[in-house]
């Protein structure tokens, strides 16, 4: 290979390596034609910097060797290198004060790290939780009545558990997780996995639900399957150990709003046809990088997004036919005093899902409702960065399983504050009010010689 060929590969790689950088800091959500390829290189960029910034250096390494580098276009080449590793520097900066800015937006809610506990999990997959009839909804698919078509849809889960069962007097917390995938494609075998295994390690329980897809179901029969899956994990509550008083939701995308809504519309008839005694609310909310606005009333969708696609293919209707469902189909038009605590997590270079949306978001909830609102906006993140154990990604779950302690503790401890209540003021009735009768203590005959036995509770 001649000097002036491999001058040109090293300017050509060095390019490369800076376009991919600069798109990390300013991917475009703009330009319908760069859109995709944009986010997917940004992300893979930033979530993975430290092994960009390592090949890029080991391949100006070598092209030095060669002497790529001694013309002026070499020269060139060399600074563009250098740039761009200062680049990858900053993001994996940025990944590691990821962990302060956890701390600052758990602030006053989790002061102290969770105690790590490393229990071996196992996973059972595809345990069955409701079959429901779906009306197919593609053009020209009959039946031979000139009905539309149905057919049974079997909705699965996963399981993510400890290995050892739990003692007798013990329940497990619970954590559903919804997964992300614009409301079309996605599958629970793909996201929310680094959490899941986390919290199954420390002692919870993990439901990864799947849930029938536009365009085979227009909104909110998303919504009504994962209401389905929290009657169905509350009803089986004995076999996995699980307390069913304490359910928590998470879910990325269009996960993250799914799981809102399950948060924001506890108990709702509406979107419980035919099980609409069974309670379906649930005790916490952790959303990431979560669509919370149907409507694009701050204008921060790419154009068209509304009509072409949320309409087309989520609501199956047009904005302006019936913007009362869209705005019903919008966390930010259902927050509400009575939502349990939220921790809602998204990245500022988030293309897909607007951030401003997020701040919006979470300012109304804080505003009205009685519990506690948790923001945490993650500098440098871009979508779905918590696909795989990141830098970012790590020190987000564990602040995440610190905030679900913390929400489980606090549940914990106003249940048992109207027994406590109850237990003070028997004791002051009868530190007031002397005995009337010879009063014995009662002995458990069963117990004698044996020791003593509590009662059962």
């Amino acid at each position: 290979m001649s000097q002036h060929t491999r001058t040109r590969l090293a300017l050509a790689v060095s390019v490369n390596n800076i376009v991919y950088t600069v798109n990390a800091f300013r991917p475009t959500r703009r330009s319908r034609v760069l859109f995709g390829w944009s986010f997917f290189a940004s992300w893979i960029t930033i979530e993975l910097a430290w092994f960009h910034l390592i090949w890029q250096v080991l391949g100006t390494l070598f092209l030095g060797r060669a002497g790529s580098f001694k013309r002026a276009e070499g020269k060139a080449a060399l600074a563009l290198a250098v740039t761009s590793w200062v680049g990858l520097g900053v993001m994996i900066k940025q990944s590691f004060d990821a962990r302060d800015e956890i701390k600052a937006a758990l602030r006053g809610a989790a002061a102290q790290p969770v105690p790590r506990r490393k229990l071996p999990i196992k996973v059972t997959r595809n345990v069955e939780y409701a079959m429901v009839k779906t009306v197919r909804r593609r053009r020209g698919l009959r039946s031979q009545r000139g009905e539309a078509a149905e057919r049974l849809s079997r909705l699965k889960l996963d399981v993510y558990r400890p290995l050892e069962p739990p003692a007798a007097d013990e329940r497990r917390p619970v954590i559903v997780q919804v997964h992300g995938g614009g409301w079309v494609i996605g599958d629970k075998r793909e996201q929310g996995l680094p959490l899941l295994k986390l919290l199954a390690s420390q002692g919870w329980v993990g439901f990864n639900v799947n849930y029938r897809l536009s365009p085979g179901v227009a909104f909110p029969e998303m919504l009504i399957d994962l209401k389905r899956a929290v009657a169905w994990i509350r009803e089986n509550a004995e076999e996995y150990g699980i307390d069913p008083n304490f359910i928590a939701v998470t879910g990325g995308s269009a996960g993250g709003h799914l799981s809102s809504l399950l948060a924001l519309t506890a108990n709702d008839a509406e979107y419980q046809p035919g099980f609409e005694d069974a309670d379906t609310s649930v005790q916490a909310a952790v959303p990431f990088y979560g669509v919370y606005d149907f409507t694009n009333r701050n204008g921060h969708w790419l154009p068209g997004t509304v009509d072409s696609f949320i309409g087309a293919w989520v609501m199956q209707t047009s904005f302006a036919d019936d913007p009362e469902a869209f705005a019903k189909a919008s966390p930010m038009d259902q927050v509400r005093a009575d939502a349990p605590p939220f921790l809602v997590i998204h990245g500022d270079r988030d293309t897909l899902a607007p951030v401003e949306d997020a701040r919006d978001f979470a300012r109304r909830l804080e505003a009205v409702s009685q519990q506690p609102v948790h923001y945490l906006e993650l500098h440098g993140a871009q979508h779905a960065f918590d696909l795989f154990p990141s830098i970012r990604c790590n020190a987000v779950i564990g602040g995440v399983d610190q905030f679900l302690t913390y929400c489980y503790e606090m549940h914990r401890t106003e249940l048992a504050e109207p027994d406590a209540l109850e237990l003070d003021t028997d004791a002051a009735r009868a530190s007031a009010e002397p005995p009337t009768a010879d009063v014995r203590p009662v002995v458990d005959e069963d117990a004698v010689g044996q020791g003593a036995r509590s009662a059962p509770r």
